[in-house]
């Protein structure tokens, strides 16, 4: 697990950190970026000791997208799905993969891809000045990096329809208002607010937290019965856990619980 030029990794008190740190071209992300980012995600996952992860921008930008110098567009169809497919694509399905909470801290512009990497997080903390376009109908492209499957299922099939046909701007404000953003802070707060978050969640139990995403991810696609059927069984693992045991007793004993993820 180690940071890369343009993508900075580490671990504070249990909460992974990855920050896209390239402030002078608004974070936009390169082929190295993204190996780095795909791996760090892995890499948290199977690290005991993290427990949550935010993913934010250094400097006035969250994220502008795709770095076109160093991934421009292809000149054959099949060399633009392999640059989809081998360099785009496994953030998101190490994003999926992650069984532990998934934070983003958006400080500014999250644009295109950068809107997509947002979106494909647990939950979106938004600065006062964040802003969030799907701005790929712009330069004529269609949502690469999981924007036509994500956003319908956060705003809404005819609100996502609106950011992905229009490319408009959604501010903090409006982004609350929609569900885009599940809170907002002061712009000078965020990294405090995102920290004091990934707190709490890295100090409830990890097996019953990752395994609460798990089933939330699984009712997606499922019906009712399934759904029932697959928490049955993930508590009869949780109620196994020492953490079981350690919450039940903390309770009765009124005290802060110390979890082990065991």
């Amino acid at each position: 697990m180690t940071s890369t030029p343009g993508l900075d990794v580490r671990v504070e008190d249990h909460v992974g950190w990855i920050v896209l740190n390239r402030p002078r071209q608004k974070n936009a992300f390169t082929g190295e970026m993204l190996r780095a980012w795909a791996e760090a995600y892995r890499a948290f996952q199977a690290d005991d000791q993290v427990r949550a992860v935010v993913v934010t921008g250094a400097g006035d930008a969250f994220c502008a997208g795709a770095d076109l110098a160093d991934l421009g567009r292809s000149r054959t169809p099949l060399g633009s799905r392999r640059l989809m497919t081998e360099h785009v694509h496994p953030v998101a399905m190490a994003a999926e993969d992650l069984a532990k909470p998934l934070i983003a801290a958006v400080n500014g512009a999250a644009v295109g891809a950068g809107m997509d990497m947002a979106l494909m997080c647990d939950y979106r903390i938004a600065s006062e000045r964040a802003r969030f376009s799907e701005g790929y109908v712009r330069v004529g492209l269609v949502p690469g990096d999981g924007g036509c499957h994500y956003l319908p299922r956060i705003v809404g099939r005819s609100r996502a329809l609106r950011l992905l046909w229009t490319g408009e701007f959604v501010d903090a404000d409006q982004a609350l208002a929609w569900g885009l953003a599940d809170e907002t802070c002061p712009h000078d707060r965020l990294a405090v607010r995102a920290r004091e978050f990934a707190g709490t969640l890295a100090a409830r139990p990890p097996v019953a937290v990752g395994l609460i995403k798990r089933a939330v991810r699984a009712g997606e696609h499922a019906d009712l019965r399934t759904s029932l059927d697959l928490i049955a069984s993930h508590q009869a693992v949780v109620q196994s856990t020492a953490d079981s045991a350690e919450a039940l007793a903390a309770f009765a004993g009124r005290r802060p619980a110390r979890y082990l993820g065991e």
